[in-house]
């Protein structure tokens, strides 16, 4: 019987690659504490989709029992025009679930309720091994070679064997641990925003509607409450530095992208300023080549980001979350050959993940007013009958087959054993 100490692992971020990476240290015995910078859990957010790995990992942690019935019903993907016409449909069950739309849709705040929900089971059965703490952050750390030292805005500074950073693509960890953020950020050529508003009277259910127009693509898409749904916007503008933080002049920029663009853009823009879950971004991929330094190591988004034009953002942070986990706990008295066996295990995973299906953001929002009429026009011929085994065959290839390890059964825990 080993005698070596467990290690205490300090996580910083409380999303869904946080709460995820916690829940498999407690439940493999293994001290974490949680630190997050809001003051409360972030509800809402978009729909994520779970499929392939990240899917697998879902049911190898025993989270399907508080996935499914938060789960989005949604039935597929159609395009509109500037009259709410459709002139074409990606279907979830043409597809097989690996188009656009997966069999299984979930908001990403009630995908970390879920996991939430799990680890809150799992501390009841090991008590003391978690502390979650909102309302504080990192502000400084300092490596030696078995421990890192961490001071924090408002507890008292602690060491620990582990940081993990897991706190988002402007990851304050990785600018304290690996330098700052413009030298692993790289610009895609726009923004993205959303945020959750009453569903309108005319809105098929279920269906992801979007609509294309000179400098930006917008959408609206269903909640897991039919009252409401998302408002999905990609604008292709310049990058602008000023932006950031600056939610009047966010709006302003939305509202002058949607203006006399048709359809719902008017009730979008009405919804706007009500919004209590704004979210505006850059689209930006955040390239590291190893996520490990030293004693600290990065997850999610903070150390792999394809923007969420990808989709794989947080499928990627959950595959993550469960292989460090697994492979801290596999060899928890030699944390730096976990954390080399976990670089190698997660590289082709960000890889696949910060893969822009259709040529990216060029292809996805059109410039003018004649790349929108010719984008119209491909989607209405690509997405008839005949066309649609050419686009199942595309969705495919674009969608590897990436195997996760299999680890000892001792150490993947199922659901009903927590």
């Amino acid at each position: 019987m080993s005698t070596t100490p467990a290690p205490h692992v300090l996580i910083s971020g409380a999303g869904i690659a946080g709460l995820a990476l916690a829940l498999q240290l407690v439940r493999n015995g293994i001290r974490a504490t949680v630190v997050e910078r809001a003051d409360a859990p972030r509800p809402g957010g978009q729909a994520v989709d779970l499929r392939g790995a990240s899917r697998e990992v879902a049911e190898r942690m025993g989270l399907m029992p508080g996935i499914d019935p938060r789960r989005v019903h949604e039935i597929g993907m159609s395009y509109v025009d500037g009259r709410g016409r459709v002139f074409g449909r990606m279907s979830m069950a043409d597809f097989d679930g690996e188009g656009a739309v997966a069999e299984i849709e979930i908001a990403r705040g009630d995908l970390a309720a879920a996991l939430q929900e799990a680890l809150d089971e799992a501390t009841v059965a090991a008590p003391g091994l978690v502390e979650v703490r909102y309302g504080d952050r990192i502000i400084a750390l300092e490596q030696h070679d078995d421990r890192v030292a961490a001071r924090f805005e408002h507890a008292a500074p602690a060491e620990f064997d582990l940081v993990v950073g897991a706190d988002g693509v402007h990851s304050a960890t990785r600018r304290l641990a690996f330098g700052p953020e413009e030298r692993y950020a790289t610009p895609l050529g726009g923004y993205a925003a959303f945020f959750t508003l009453p569903t309108p009277a005319d809105l098929e259910p279920g269906w992801f509607a979007l609509r294309f127009v000179p400098g930006i693509a917008f959408g609206l898409r269903p909640d897991r409450d039919p009252a409401t749904s998302k408002a999905i916007l990609t604008l292709r503008v310049p990058r602008d530095p000023a932006l950031r933080g600056d939610r009047a002049a966010q709006e302003a920029l939305v509202r002058r992208a949607l203006e006399g663009a048709g359809w719902h853009a008017d009730t979008i823009v009405a919804a706007m300023a009500e919004a209590s879950d704004f979210y505006f971004d850059e689209l930006v991929r955040i390239d590291l080549d190893d996520p490990v330094n030293g004693r600290v190591v990065l997850l999610g988004d903070a150390a792999s980001c394809g923007s969420p034009l990808t989709g794989m953002g947080t499928a990627t942070a959950l595959i993550g979350a469960y292989l460090l986990g697994e492979r801290i706990a596999a060899q928890p008295g030699d944390l730096p050959a976990a954390l080399a066996r976990y670089s190698s295990d997660i590289a082709p995973f960000t890889e696949a993940g910060k893969a822009i299906p259709f040529g990216g953001l060029e292809r996805m929002v059109p410039r003018s007013r004649f790349a929108a009429a010719m984008a119209r026009a491909t989607t209405r011929v690509m997405l008839s009958k005949p066309f649609l085994p050419i686009m199942r065959r595309m969705f495919a290839a674009g969608t590897p087959e990436l195997a996760l390890p299999t680890f000892r059964p001792s150490n993947v825990r199922a659901h009903a054993e927590v």
